[in-house]
C-alpha cells in the first residue's frame, strides 16, 4: 500500500509541476520534494552497501511482477505400540498428501518493498498465506498453511525379538473424518558478505549479480504446527494411537548455511543454498481422550466379566476402568458403538534436538527492463514425543516474470 501511495503521488506531483503554480501546488510540490528525498534516501543506501563491480542496483526501482506458484506438503504421522510380554512391537503409520496449492498473482513494489495477492486456482488445497522481504543483508520470509485431508496411505509392521514379522500392509485409502493440518513457518536470516552476495538477485530480482559469489549465512527459524483428526468417527487410530487426538509443536531452530550465485554470463544467475538447522527450542503439547476400551488384553481378563459401564465414575461393574477389545471375532468393531470418550489433562514434553534442513534454488534471467524466475525452496520438521513421530515436508516452486518501471 505504501509503494501504490508513492506511485499515485508522485504522478499527482507531475501532473501539479505542468499544469499548475497556485499556492496549493506549491504545498503539494514541497511536499513531493520530501518525498523525492525520502525516495533518493532509499536509493542512494541501496547502492552503497554493495559492491557495483558484483552487484549492479537498476536504475528502474519499480517493479511489476506476475507469478505462478505451485505448493507442496507431505505428513507422515507413526504411532507405535509396546508389547512387551510377548517382546512384540507393532508400528503404524498415516501419509498424508493433499493436493498441490496451485495459484496465480502479481507483486508490485519498490525496490525490495512491495505487496502481492494471488487466486488458488484449484479447490481442496487448503489456505495458503506468504510474505517475504529480501535485502543486501537480510532476508525474511513467512509462510501459513491450513488444510485438512482424508486420503492417505497406512502402513503397518509388526516386530517379533527385534526383527521384522512379516512383510509390511500396505494401503492407499481414506480415513473416516478429515485430519487437519495447521502450520506456521517465520525464518529470517544475515548474509556475512552483502556486498558481494545476495539472496535478491535470484529470488526477487531486486537487483542484478553481475559476477559469481558466495557467502555464508546465519539462520533463525520459528516453526509451529497443529496435527488435529479429533472427530470420534476416528476413534480407532486415536485408541490405538494412545488416546492421541491433537498434537502441536513449536519449534525455534538456529542454523548456519552457505549459498552461492553462479553468473556464467550477463543478466543469468543460477543461486543455491543450503542450511541445516538445530532446535534449540522443541516443545510438543499432546492432546488425549481417555476410553471405556483397550487394545491390551491380560491374559485371565474374561471381556465377559465387565458387566455395564458406568459413565459417570468412569467404571465398569467390575471396578475396572477399561475393558479390554476383543479382535478378529464375529462382532469385531461392535465395540465402537459402546465407545465413550473424555478429556485429560494434555501433556506437556521438551523434546531432544532436531536436525531440520533448509533448502533453496534459484535461477534468474535479465534482459533490457524484463526478467523471467524460476524459484524452489524445500523445508523439513520433524517431532517425536514417545512413541508418537510426525514429519512434515513442505515445499514450493514459483516462475516469475517481471518489468522494471
Amino acid at each position: 500500500m505504501i509503494c501504490s501511495w508513492l506511485f499515485s503521488l508522485n504522478a499527482t506531483g507531475q501532473e501539479l509541476d505542468s499544469i499548475d503554480s497556485s499556492p496549493s501546488a506549491d504545498s503539494a510540490s514541497s511536499f513531493l520534494g520530501r518525498l523525492h528525498q525520502v525516495q533518493n534516501y532509499l536509493d542512494s543506501a541501496a547502492r552503497r552497501k554493495v559492491d557495483p563491480r558484483y552487484i549492479e542496483v537498476p536504475e528502474k526501482p519499480w517493479r511489476v511482477i506476475l507469478r505462478y506458484k505451485e505448493n507442496i506438503v507431505d505428513v507422515d504421522y507413526t504411532q507405535g505400540l509396546d508389547f512387551p510380554e510377548y517382546n512384540e512391537y507393532m508400528e503404524w503409520n498415516l501419509r498424508f498428501k493433499p493436493p498441490r496449492g496451485s495459484s496465480i498473482g502479481f507483486w508490485a513494489g519498490y525496490r525490495g518493498t512491495g505487496i502481492s495477492y494471488s487466486k488458488s486456482l484449484n479447490k481442496n488445497a487448503g489456505r495458503y498465506f506468504s510474505v517475504s522481504s529480501t535485502g543486501a543483508r537480510y532476508g525474511f520470509n513467512f509462510r501459513l498453511r491450513r488444510f485438512n485431508t482424508d486420503e492417505t496411505v497406512f502402513t503397518a509392521k509388526d516386530y517379533v525379538n527385534g526383527k521384522m514379522e512379516e512383510e509390511p500392509i500396505k494401503e492407499d485409502g481414506q480415513i473416516p473424518s478429515p485430519v487437519w493440518i495447521r502450520s506456521v513457518y517465520l525464518n529470517g536470516y544475515y548474509v556475512f558478505n552483502g556486498r558481494r552476495y545476495s539472496q535478491a538477485a535470484a529470488y526477487n530480482q531486486s537487483v542484478i549479480q553481475r559476477r559469481s559469489a558466495g557467502s555464508i549465512l546465519a539462520g533463525v527459524t520459528w516453526y509451529q504446527s497443529s496435527f488435529d483428526y479429533s472427530d470420534m468417527n476416528n476413534g480407532f487410530f486415536m485408541l490405538i494411537g494412545h488416546g492421541t487426538r491433537r498434537i502441536k509443536v513449536h519449534q525455534a531452530n538456529i542454523g548456519l548455511g552457505y549459498g552461492y550465485n553462479l553468473v556464467p554470463f550477463r543478466g543469468f544467475i543460477i543461486n543455491a543454498m543450503a542450511m541445516p538447522t538445530l532446535s534449540v527450542y522443541n516443545r510438543v503439547k499432546v492432546y488425549k481422550y481417555d476410553f471405556n476400551y483397550d487394545l491390551f488384553l491380560d491374559e485371565e481378563d474374561d471381556p465377559e466379566d465387565y458387566g455395564n459401564w458406568n459413565s459417570e465414575t468412569h467404571t465398569w461393574d467390575n471396578g475396572k476402568t477399561h475393558r479390554p477389545i476383543e479382535m478378529g471375532e464375529e462382532d469385531e468393531g461392535l465395540w465402537l458403538e459402546d465407545l465413550e470418550y473424555w478429556d485429560i489433562e494434555p501433556e506437556t514434553a521438551y523434546s531432544m534436538l532436531q536436525l531440520n534442513l533448509d533448502l533453496r534454488l534459484g535461477i534468474a534471467y535479465n534482459w533490457k527492463n524484463c526478467f523471467i524466475g524460476l524459484q524452489a525452496q524445500f523445508n523439513n520438521f520433524n517431532y517425536k514425543k514417545d512413541n508418537c513421530k510426525v514429519n512434515l515436508f513442505d515445499a514450493y516452486a514459483r516462475i516469475a516474470f517481471g518489468v522494471r518501471l
